[in-house]
């Protein structure tokens, strides 16, 4: 069994509109909300073994305020270039090359792509993952790469605004 938790980057600052899309930090809600959305899955004992993002800034920060909270050493989170402006078999594909060691990874990264990688796996359509949303999907594979549609399917999502804390 593995799980692959889809995280979107929490909200990002437009605060300085001449500041390269790639660097946006998180405005104050995102700074709210990543930790939030941590305890979350925290609360709900899940511990996993790879943290993968995009080098965005601000899916980054998003990574490291859940690396914070599972106690994962700042390090120890990969940065992945290929996630930034990435099409869904872009991710499909970093999805089939995860270490088979690691059975729960959490992948931080941007919309649209990452609804349009979560519907591939789900039975009831999602309009959009929101920021700082997490989608968790189970799949019955034996290894990353042959995690696919017929395998795998949403189990749970976890959207800000519905979590009520």
């Amino acid at each position: 069994m593995r799980t692959l938790y889809i995280i979107r980057h929490a909200k990002s600052s437009w605060d300085n509109p001449g500041l390269r899309d790639f660097n946006r930090p998180l405005n104050e809600r995102g700074f709210r909300e990543a930790p939030m959305m941590a305890q979350l899955l925290v609360d709900q004992g899940i511990k996993p073994d790879l943290l993968v993002s995009s080098p965005a800034k601000r899916a980054i920060t998003t990574a490291l305020f859940f690396a914070e909270k599972f106690g994962i050493e700042e390090n120890q989170v990969l940065r992945e270039q290929d996630i930034y402006e990435a099409a869904p078999t872009d991710i499909l594909r970093i999805i089939s090359n995860l270490p088979d060691s690691a059975t729960v990874v959490c992948l931080f990264g941007h919309n649209p792509t990452f609804t349009e990688v979560a519907n591939l796996f789900s039975e009831n359509y999602i309009d959009n993952i929101p920021t700082c949303g997490i989608v968790q999907i189970e799949s019955e594979a034996e290894h990353w790469n042959t995690l696919y549609e017929g395998n795998s399917r949403v189990k749970a999502r976890f959207f800000p605004k519905e979590v009520n804390r």
